[in-house]
């Protein structure tokens, strides 16, 4: 790419071909354009040669690099990496090389951040997304610990804690709520990353099912039409019960390979903005104030929480320039 202060660019080198072609000499065509000589001679020779294409800037980078470190000291440095997860100071000083030339050849082979690698492969994170919205919705649910009534430990400390979980716990005649376990349903649309979520009681089929009903109107009402689902593979999600729904629906259902939660990443990565942003935020007093925090969290995450996969825009402004282009 040209610098600021470029004499010619792409548009400069057609008019000093041009002018060449009408027969004038290249060095008064030279001096009137602020440039040597040597440089209008260059630019004329490439358009001869290569016709508009050499008019275009190439590559700075060499053609051969005779210094560069052996391939098989690389493929050393990799394997290293995905197999140990060591970072260049330390597999500089096992290969006898600089950590500066570890670090360079990690980040020629993608392997120069432990976030990008899968742990427990350590191959490199292959990210992908759905061209458009509707095309993939991801299905998860997330777990939660109830919070008895007057704060848990991680609000007024253990021993008051405990007093409250008993107290709560004790009140099972009295159709209080007992301690137990909350269950966050969650659907995030791939392309826009809008999502979707409810606090439910279980995880069993009729209430996954029921779940998904509601999330698919909410996509509908912002204009999207839901393609394919992807889950896991709770027993919920294998049921007949939800594939027989998604099917009357026209949706086709895809569940992930056994163990390999990343297939399902956008929600899960929706799962940890979740826990940071909501659930873990703040010291919660109940669990019906934590619950009641859920739509306000939501209608940030959606309308206005900026996401850097989306050009630092909300999932929002996606839903309404689907082709993701942004000004």
């Amino acid at each position: 790419m040209s610098h600021r202060n470029a004499r010619l660019t792409v548009h400069g080198r057609r008019l000093l071909v041009e002018r060449v072609r009408a027969g004038r000499p290249v060095a008064h065509i030279a001096a009137e354009m602020g440039i040597s000589r040597a440089t209008a001679h260059k630019w004329v020779r490439r358009w001869r040669a290569e016709g508009e294409a050499g008019l275009h800037d190439r590559s700075s980078r060499p053609h051969t690099t005779p210094h560069r470190t052996a391939a098989a000291v690389e493929a050393r440095v990799c394997g290293i990496r995905r197999d140990r997860k060591l970072g260049p100071a330390r597999i500089g000083p096992i290969l006898g090389i600089p950590a500066s030339t570890v670090h360079r050849i990690l980040t020629r082979h993608g392997l120069n951040r432990l976030a990008w690698l899968d742990r427990p492969s350590g191959e490199p994170i292959r990210r992908y997304e759905r061209e458009r919205p509707g095309e993939l919705v991801h299905v998860d649910i997330k777990k939660l610990g109830n919070i008895p009534d007057g704060g848990g430990w991680r609000t007024v400390g253990r021993e008051a804690g405990d007093r409250n979980r008993q107290a709560t716990t004790t009140e099972r005649r009295s159709h209080k709520p007992v301690i137990g376990y909350s269950y966050v349903h969650s659907a995030v649309d791939d392309h826009t990353r809008l999502a979707y979520s409810e606090i439910l009681p279980d995880e069993r089929q009729e209430t996954a099912t029921a779940f998904w009903q509601r999330a698919q109107a909410f996509f509908a009402d912002h204009g999207i039409t839901v393609e394919r689902v992807l889950t896991d593979n709770g027993s919920c999600y294998k049921s007949k019960l939800f594939t027989r729904t998604l099917t009357a629906a026209g949706i086709a259902h895809k569940r992930i390979r056994p163990y390999r939660p990343q297939t399902n990443g956008k929600v899960e990565r929706f799962n940890r903005t979740l826990l940071d942003e909501w659930a873990y935020r703040q010291p919660y007093a109940s669990n019906a104030e934590r619950t009641a925090a859920l739509a306000d969290f939501l209608h940030g995450y959606n309308y206005h929480r900026c996401h850097t996969a989306l050009g630092g825009k909300p999932p929002i402004s996606r839903v309404n320039n689907p082709a993701g282009q942004y000004t």
